[in-house]
């Protein structure tokens, strides 16, 4: 079968023939994949900055963001059946039994950073044509998200983040009043920073949630993006037309902001105008930058006075997978042609290095069994 591929020490990408997997064990699941998602990851690890072989292997198969159909069970298997959607989680625990996130199935927070992932740290990914895993993997989706369950995977890097917002606003009085027909968050404000694929979904999230939200992005309306923004009831800001300090006169009290840019001088600008309570969420892993002037005083002076909580997360648990499923489910339902506008291109995996070599578009997939 095929499989695109990355060899680090030959620094080439191409395609390789790879034996079809076998099912290895009572609880394993052999699905075919129907299409994967290209992101900035996927990039990085073409462009050899990182990325590790299997043990024994000189490449790795490409891929973490991905949908299948399963075509096979195991003996032991509850729950499945050929037929059923399927999108696996990224992340495999460690081996160490003193790593109590692994132990416990948050995987995402391990401590020793012996985990592996698919399509990224010595485990292939899933950019081929079929793929065996352990059922405790794998998430259920719905036959109605089967043209856009492959935006699952980068959903779930806000619904991580939103739980544990939720969790750590329990230190003070965050709820807002209750109100006849309006959603829980209806009082809160937040701004997300980047108008790509996981800056959209999160903005997604945060209305659903009830957030008034706002994007703040480099680029002039009207764009994509900001088309998308105007069609789920987000309001769409320029940083060419808005400063910072205007945005936040803006917005006004600022309670969140989903940062999903990787470029650390927005981020810290944006940073020192957090309102008081507020969260900020950096989720953007950057490249090289050169230094930038910040004011440590004040970004040190507000985050006691004010109350403020900076929030790094990586990676999600199963837990956020099916909240991710569950929040596409609710777009799908409410702005069907947004979502689907997330989807800017699609290619066959003959010309899988093409998304690999650009940027333009929203997010682009490769289609492998569709």
């Amino acid at each position: 079968m095929r499989a695109a591929a990355v060899f680090p020490g030959k620094k080439s990408v191409g395609l390789v023939d790879m034996e079809a997997p076998k099912l290895r064990g009572p609880k394993d699941v052999k699905f075919r994949i129907l299409e994967v998602g290209v992101c900035g990851t996927d990039r990085e690890i073409c462009a050899f900055e990182y990325g590790a072989p299997p043990s024994g292997a000189d490449y790795l198969v490409l891929g973490h963001e991905c949908m299948g159909e399963v075509v096979e069970v195991g003996p032991e298997v509850e729950g499945w059946k050929p037929g059923d959607l399927v999108v696996p989680t990224v992340r495999r625990p460690c081996t160490d039994p003193a790593c109590t996130a692994c132990r416990a199935g948050h995987q995402d927070f391990c401590y020793t950073g012996r985990y592996t992932e698919r399509g990224i740290n010595h485990y292939h990914g899933f950019m081929t044509e079929m793929v065996v895993d352990d059922a405790q993997y794998l998430n259920h989706v719905p036959a109605g998200l089967r043209g856009v369950g492959v935006l699952v995977e980068p959903l779930t890097i806000v619904e991580k983040a939103l739980m544990q917002v939720n969790l750590l606003q329990q230190r003070l009085p965050w709820q807002c009043a209750a109100e006849p027909g309006k959603p829980a968050h209806h009082c809160h404000k937040a701004v997300v920073l980047g108008a790509g694929p996981v800056g959209l979904l999160g903005a997604m999230a945060l209305v659903v949630a009830g957030y008034q939200t706002y994007m703040y992005s480099r680029s002039l309306a009207p764009t994509k993006s900001s088309r998308i923004c105007d069609q789920i009831g987000v309001k769409y800001i320029s940083l060419q037309e808005q400063n910072t300090e205007q945005m936040a006169r803006t917005v006004g009290n600022i309670d969140l902001v989903y940062e999903a840019v990787g470029v650390p001088p927005f981020a810290f600008d944006v940073l020192q105008v957090l309102g008081t309570n507020g969260v900020f969420i950096m989720t953007g892993v950057p490249g090289p930058f050169a230094s930038v002037p910040v004011d440590t005083s004040r970004i040190m002076k507000d985050l006691v006075l004010k109350n403020q909580v900076v929030l790094g997360t990586v990676n999600a648990s199963r837990e956020a997978f099916e909240h991710a499923i569950g929040d596409l489910n609710e777009f799908y339902r409410r702005w069907p042609d947004a979502v689907n506008a997330l989807i800017t291109g699609r290619f066959p995996i003959d010309r899988f290095e093409e998304p690999l070599q650009s940027t333009a578009g929203i997010k682009n997939v490769i289609e492998v069994g569709v």
